[in-house]
């Protein structure tokens, strides 16, 4: 219970000082399993003391049977802990990307949407053990150390307070205040591929490796987020102008990694969405290893180009 409190005050401390949470209004997303209700009764403990309004936002998916009594369930234990405003969001899952990212997509929407207040946070019941998890995933796929660098504590709306506790501990904290917990299915269906992470993948390289995976895999996120703002930081001031053309000449000299930053935040400011580690590695062969090729292709009916020593973007021909 305490390190669960302690981690959010800590979040809440860090929001205001970067500008949000002026309104005293705090959000909770809850599932009503163990991760999201003991944050939930720990943010309506910290509440009085740090001027809150704590609102539990509840996501019913209507993926499963009786999917409506766990999230009215869910509802009636918040209104016990004594928060005062309970809602319960309801969502349809569609779209592409199978129903994992469907569901996600839905349930980000539907949580953004319900924001009490423009400078509210929505706290996310994501522990140690789901940062180890991404990691691990961005680590199979090749992602690139933005992938890595795994979930952000505070990422605004969302806040991710319990990035440092683990799953265990969310359940005991749960037990020790008599909250009832959902074991969503979802959870242990092989099916998915973080569940087969969870059951198979990291317990071996706990046995493996002797122990501590989860904690050196956060710690490995912690710190390529460092990292990412340091670079992210020198990419910005070489960007500051945000032209509408790029001096191809004035980037070559630029280590790959910070010019590659520029590059994504200037395509990004101009509509190319979706881009990926390839077409972002040939956008910056036109300006690293420049010998008279054409243009790329992107996303948006876009295309990027060299032309008289500047890089531009301009739409593709049919």
């Amino acid at each position: 219970m305490s390190a669960v409190r302690t981690a959010v005050r800590r979040l809440v401390v860090a929001a205001r000082k970067a500008g949000h949470l002026g309104s005293g209004q705090l959000a909770v997303a809850v599932s009503g399993g163990a991760d999201s209700l003991a944050l939930a009764a720990a943010a309506q403990h910290q509440a009085r003391r740090l001027n809150l309004t704590v609102h539990g936002l509840i996501v019913d998916h209507g993926l499963q049977p009786g999917s409506d009594k766990i999230a009215a369930k869910a509802a009636d234990q918040l209104t016990e802990l004594g928060l005062p405003q309970v809602r319960v969001l309801t969502t349809k899952v569609e779209g592409p990307g199978g129903m994992e990212a469907a569901a996600r997509r839905a349930r980000y929407e539907a949580l953004r949407n319900a924001l009490p207040a423009p400078d509210a946070i929505v706290l996310l019941g994501h522990t140690r053990d789901d940062q180890a998890e991404t990691v691990l995933l961005g680590l199979g796929r090749g992602s690139g150390p933005r992938s890595i660098a795994g979930m952000r504590p505070l990422d605004p709306p969302w806040g991710r307070p319990l990035l440092g506790v683990t799953r265990a501990q969310t359940e005991r904290a749960c037990t020790a205040q008599g909250l009832t917990y959902w074991s969503d299915p979802h959870n242990v269906d092989p099916a998915f591929t973080r569940v087969r992470l969870r059951q198979e993948v990291l317990p071996l390289l706990e046995d493996v490796l002797q122990g501590g995976v989860a904690d050196a895999l956060a710690r490995t996120a912690a710190q390529l987020r460092e990292d990412n703002d340091a670079l992210d930081a020198i990419a910005a001031e070489l960007l500051v102008d945000d032209p509408e053309e790029l001096e191809a000449k004035a980037l070559e000299a630029t280590p790959a990694a910070i010019r590659r930053r520029v590059l994504r935040s200037w395509l990004r400011r101009r509509g190319v969405t979706e881009l990926t580690d390839a077409q972002l590695r040939d956008v910056d062969a036109l300006i690293g290893e420049w010998r008279g090729q054409g243009g790329v292709l992107l996303r948006g009916g876009l295309v990027a180009q060299r032309a008289h020593g500047r890089l531009q973007l301009d739409r593709a021909s049919p």
